[in-house]
């Protein structure tokens, strides 16, 4: 039961920007009452209001039908302070009654009121999400039997705290989170024999250098030439400079959309070095690709 989201937003949402993070507004809050009204159309009226009204803080049973309505609009004026509390009260509402096999909004119904009145959230269960950042992170599959179970933890971990920091709006810190297991899972390659010999780096720019060099005028050497790219770029203080500090003349910052495109990029080398690497070593070498 319930939505996961930062738990920092129960207590301070994200700022207003080109959506309405910090509160219901008032619109809003009358148009969810109306539903709960529709809703109640299927049994007692009276039962369905009180459910509605545990949910947005009130324990006590109204004296009768009309002071209950009265008190649940009062209730929801209140939560609507808070969006991401309203939205997780109202959707948990709505879960138990379609438990109880009667209709009641699912996360795309409250969705499409959400975004009726610009509001910056959408459900996606189990997480409530900023709009801003809904775009679904590439997955990155960590199935290999050669990958120590250590190693699997950690890049495990890494990529759900970079999740984690992109949903609390600390987007340079996701990024830097990335590229720091970028960096860590290419010392993989270290020591990997190819068909070329043995690769002989140890840190990330001497490991691409040495794989480039023996696979020149292929698709990995162009796809190693992008990765190159992305990390000096990302590194540099004129550029994302997440890695080597910012250089605040130039006023450089990473928005969420950018955040989550690097982190989008990032996670796909991760990949690519992921599956590379159990190829290597699965095969002894492989051929050109």
């Amino acid at each position: 039961m319930g939505l996961r989201f930062p738990g920092s937003w129960r207590f301070q949402p994200p700022a207003d920007g080109q959506y309405i993070y910090s509160a219901i507004p008032p619109e809003a809050v009358l148009e969810f009452v109306d539903i709960i009204d529709r809703i109640s159309g299927q049994g007692d009226r009276w039962e369905m209001l009180e459910h509605f009204k545990t949910h947005f803080g009130i324990d006590s049973r109204s004296s009768n039908e009309g002071w209950a309505e009265s008190d649940l609009r009062h209730a929801m004026t209140l939560g609507s302070n808070t969006a991401p509390l309203f939205i997780e009260r109202f959707f948990n509402a709505c879960q138990e009654i379609q438990a109880q096999g009667l209709f009641a909004p699912d996360a795309s119904g409250i969705n499409v009121v959400l975004a009726k009145h610009n509001i910056g959230y959408e459900i996606r269960p189990p997480d409530l999400l900023p709009r801003d950042l809904t775009t679904i992170a590439i997955p990155v599959k960590v199935e290999a039997p050669t990958m120590a179970e250590q190693a699997k933890s950690t890049i495990e971990a890494s990529l759900a705290r970079s999740e984690v920091l992109l949903l609390e709006g600390r987007g340079r810190e996701a990024v830097q989170e990335v590229v720091w297991l970028l960096e860590t899972v290419s010392t993989a390659l270290r020591g990997v024999e190819t068909e070329s010999g043995k690769i002989e780096g140890k840190y990330f720019n001497t490991i691409i250098r040495d794989l480039r060099n023996k696979r020149p005028g292929t698709t990995l050497d162009q796809i190693l030439n992008w990765v190159t790219t992305m990390h000096g770029y990302l590194s540099s203080p004129t550029g994302g400079g997440v890695r080597h500090g910012m250089d605040l003349s130039s006023n450089v910052a990473i928005d969420p959309q950018q955040a989550r495109l690097f982190c989008n990029l990032t996670r796909s080398y991760i990949q690519f070095f992921l599956a590379e690497h159990q190829s290597l070593l699965s095969a002894g070498v492989t051929g050109q690709r």
